[in-house]
Formats: C-alpha cells, sequence, structure tokens
C-alpha cells in the first residue's frame, strides 16, 4: 500500500469513528433527552466507543472499496486498541456518575458508591480486566501463523460480545429487552459473521500463505 493510500485508510477512520461514535451516543440518550442539530454538533455531547470502532471500520471498509485495495489492514490495530480503551475507562471509573458509565445497584462485596450513597456494579472496573486478558490474547495469538486480518477481526468479536453482555448491568434505557449499543454489537457481530464466511469461500477457493510472526510488516 502506498503512502497515499495509507493516510486515505487512517483519514476514514479518523472520520468514521467520530461519526459513529457521536451518532449511537445520541441513540442512546434519545430515549431521555430531546436529540436536535444542536446536540449532534455540540463537541462535548455523549459519544461511544462501540459506534466508534464500527463508524471508523465501516468507513475504512467503504475507502478500501472505493480505491480497490483488497488487503486486511487492521491487524496493527487490536492490540493498542485495546490498551488506548483500557486507559479511557480509568477516566470513566475516576468520573463517576458524570460519566454515565457506571452499572446497576448491587450488594457484591466489590461494589462502589460513586457518590449517590447507591453501591454499583463497577463495570468501568470489569471492563479494564477483561481488556487486559484480551491484550494477553491478541499478542498471543499475533504471535501464532494466522490468515492476516484475523487478529483485528478476534479483537472485534471479543469487545463487542463483551459489551453485548456487560450492558445488562447498566441501567440503560432498553427496546425489546437490549439498550442501543447492545443492538448495535449485535448488528456489528452479524456482519463479522458475514465477512469470515466471505473470507473462508475465498480462502478455500484460493488458498494464501498465513501471517509468519517473523514477517517484516502486519497488514
Amino acid at each position: 500500500m502506498d503512502e497515499q493510500q495509507r493516510w486515505t485508510l487512517i483519514a476514514a477512520a479518523a472520520i468514521g469513528a467520530l461519526f459513529g461514535s457521536r451518532i449511537l451516543g445520541l441513540l442512546e440518550q434519545a430515549p431521555r433527552i430531546h436529540i436536535g442539530w444542536a446536540q449532534m454538533l455540540e463537541p462535548n455531547g455523549g459519544k461511544t466507543i462501540v459506534g466508534g470502532l464500527l463508524g471508523g471500520w465501516f468507513a475504512v471498509e467503504l475507502a478500501k472499496r472505493l480505491q480497490g485495495i483488497t488487503m486486511r489492514t487492521g491487524d496493527v490495530f487490536a492490540v493498542p486498541l485495546c490498551i488506548g480503551i483500557a486507559v479511557g475507562r480509568i477516566g470513566c471509573l475516576l468520573a463517576g456518575l458524570a460519566d454515565d458509565t457506571y452499572g446497576k445497584p448491587t450488594s457484591l462485596p466489590w461494589a462502589i458508591d460513586f457518590g449517590d450513597g447507591v453501591a454499583r456494579h463497577p463495570t468501568q472496573a470489569y471492563e479494564i480486566l477483561f481488556l487486559i486478558g484480551l491484550t494477553l490474547l491478541l499478542r498471543w495469538f499475533g504471535n501464532r501463523p494466522h490468515p492476516n486480518g484475523a487478529v483485528f477481526r478476534l479483537f472485534m468479536a471479543a469487545y463487542l460480545s463483551w459489551r453485548l453482555l456487560i450492558d445488562f448491568c447498566k441501567p440503560q434505557p432498553s427496546i425489546l429487552g437490549l439498550n442501543s449499543i447492545q443492538w448495535a454489537c449485535l448488528l456489528g457481530l452479524l456482519m463479522l459473521g458475514f465477512s469470515a464466511l466471505r473470507s473462508l469461500r475465498r480462502t478455500t477457493a484460493h488458498p494464501t500463505a498465513l501471517y509468519q510472526p517473523d514477517d517484516l510488516y502486519l497488514s
């Protein structure tokens, strides 16, 4: 991939992540507040990690299709994304109720009172621990022979599955039993499944070499 293509994909990822995080954040808040263009454009409005990941992924895939790029490009970002989200969740934990990422009330011994006198699930801490484990798994998997793109897909599948489950512990408004982020996670998992089936068919028809850990680059 030449430098122009690389920067185009980086720009697509940034723009897609920005719009995806904001749109899903607004959908998450929609049952509680009236959403208008003013909230959409406000820089400090609600944003979500899931929306950022899905928006960035979709924008990159669209940009690659428009430029005729067929190689997988996400593996190199999987571990940094894990670490970045984990660091961000430390801020979410310290922000307490203002961040709106806390869990439902619970009597478990590790429950945290975020300042309103109610002991709650520290879902931010749960996610930090999950991401540490996922980072170790991705490092192990990445050092073994694997198809290009498999590390990023593993990251996306694991994180979306985690959010689908952990959000049951959060007091978010639901639609048919799931909140907006959980519905987005389901959509993302379906897209991953469809993409995996296409790749499996393509690999079966045209076998290619696996990525080897001593290769000079990740793609």
